[in-house]
């Protein structure tokens, strides 16, 4: 079956996308969470302004129901 990419429904803090990507990459959230923060402050917001992209594009878990 073909990976794909969602937001969590199961681990998340604000929007699922931190979840979703540690979910995808088979990773502990934490760190998807830290390597945000950190590049969000890094790139002055600019990762504030990804995230809330990635909440509109990447379509929410809906738990393998299409």
């Amino acid at each position: 079956m073909k990976k794909r990419l969602f937001r969590s429904t199961r681990d998340k803090k604000l929007g699922g996308v931190c979840g979703g990507l540690a979910e995808y990459f088979d990773i502990d959230p934490t760190l998807v969470r830290l390597l945000w923060a950190f590049v969000s402050l890094a790139s002055i917001g600019c990762g504030v302004l990804a995230y809330f992209i990635a909440w509109i594009i990447i379509p929410e878990d809906n738990g393998g129901v299409i």
